[in-house]
């Protein structure tokens, strides 16, 4: 069973290299999907893959990188899709 879900990281999360620690992340998982930047400052993501590797991912990206500081994650549950790999937009 697949789960997919679509995140926006709201804090210093733009300039910090956070996007590529997501993509990291999501291969260490296991996970297809995006991230890319927000004119706004955030930083947003779709992601997909097993329940349990999910949460997990979810969880390393809500602590963030050691150079940045994430102050918020808003998720919302969403179809999951096919896809191939993750990228970095």
């Amino acid at each position: 069973m697949q789960k997919r879900v679509y995140a926006r990281v709201s804090g210093w999360v733009q300039g910090v290299g956070f996007r590529y620690f997501v993509k990291y992340t999501a291969s260490l998982h296991g996970l297809t999907g995006w991230v890319h930047n927000r004119e706004d400052g955030d930083v947003e993501l779709e992601v997909q893959g097993p329940p349990a590797e999910l949460d997990a991912f979810l969880e390393a990206v809500r602590e963030g990188n050691r150079w940045s500081q994430v102050e918020g994650v808003e998720t919302r549950r969403l179809e999951p899709i096919r896809e191939n790999g993750f990228e970095v937009l």
